[in-house]
């Protein structure tokens, strides 16, 4: 993307300003995820701080034979991001709806069929040329070691299949050892070849199935890509990074927290009358409201750290999950 200087900003943290630091991101690129149905002017309103816009916008059906139908939302977006002079690639995953999340069952029905795999690629070959994707992004989570060839398979007839200018770019998720990445159904080395961008999805190091903490903390975030940049060539990476937070009750059983954006963050603070804390060594936010609810949360300040960290590793760029819970950039 264009050289963008940032300038210096500040937010409101409970009773305290704390100033958002001014940081020019050179030469990286910014990528910003959205969910179909969300409002356009989300774009918009980052749009010159972005290269790219991805679009969560269809899954893998109950077989993982093929994809779920593209949402009239989505080409909504998808012409907004084109309007406001951004890339826009597609993103398909195996969220399932009816269990409330990733099903390790639907990808495994995909990834080890070589039926599947060849046509879920050409399915999805014929929308990107169709409608007018940039690009897609594959989000295959909950995955063990024995889904790691099959999605090496996929990846590999998808960049087949797809057209010589759109990108491929696969999410995996961070970990800080070879061992973990395989564990967890990637194999980095081969994927590293096949795709233009691995995805580092650091967040999620914690959250309300776990004890409070960051939800992707600078050291565990340096930790995570390190191991991966072993394996695969730093400017293929995009650091994804979180524009969001979560919520500790006190005494509450375990995934009786929520998410919730940035902005709802600082209103549970001030609403609270307590003061958020800065956390230099994790490069997020956290609070303990007057109920022993504790808060974690990652926003533009947060964001601007890991965009130092990209151009630090020579990265690619940063991936924002997501412009509708993240502040503006």
């Amino acid at each position: 993307m264009n050289s963008v200087l940032f300038t210096c900003m500040a937010v409101l943290i409970g009773n305290a300003i704390a100033p958002v630091p001014a940081f020019s991101a050179g030469s990286i690129s910014i990528t910003g995820y959205i969910e179909q149905g969300t409002a356009q002017v989300l774009i918009d309103r980052s749009s010159k701080a972005l290269s790219t816009v991805g679009v969560d916008g269809i899954n893998l059906n109950a077989t993982g034979s093929a994809v779920t139908q593209v949402d009239p939302s989505a080409r909504l977006l998808l012409r907004r991001a084109h309007a406001d002079g951004l890339r826009a690639e597609l993103l398909v995953g195996n969220f399932d709806n009816a269990i409330g999340d990733f099903s390790s069952k639907i990808a495994q029905a995909l990834l080890l069929s070589p039926n599947h795999i060849r046509g879920v690629a050409a399915q999805l070959s014929a929308i990107v040329q169709t409608e007018g994707w940039d690009g897609v992004t594959i989000d295959l989570e909950s995955l063990n070691e024995r889904d790691a060839s099959g999605l090496v398979s996929f990846v590999t007839a998808l960049r087949a299949d797809l057209a010589g200018r759109a990108t491929l770019s696969i999410d995996v998720s961070a970990s800080t050892s070879l061992g973990a990445y395989a564990a967890g159904g990637y194999d980095i080395t081969a994927l590293g070849r096949v795709v233009n961008r691995v995805v580092l999805m650091a967040y999620d190091q914690h959250g309300p199935w776990s004890q409070p903490g960051p939800i992707g903390s600078l050291n565990w975030q340096r930790q995570s890509l390190r191991v991966l940049l072993t394996r695969v060539r730093a400017s293929s990476v995009d650091l994804g990074v979180a524009g969001y937070g979560y919520t500790w009750p006190k005494g509450s059983k375990v995934h009786s927290g929520t998410s919730l954006s940035d902005a709802k963050a600082r209103l549970l603070v001030r609403r609270a009358h307590a003061r958020a804390h800065w956390v230099t060594g994790d490069g997020e936010w956290t609070a303990t409201l007057s109920d022993g609810t504790v808060i974690w949360w990652s926003d533009l300040r947060s964001i601007r750290l890991r965009e130092a960290m990209a151009q630090q590793f020579s990265l690619h760029g940063v991936a924002l999950w997501q412009l509708a819970s993240s502040d503006p950039l």
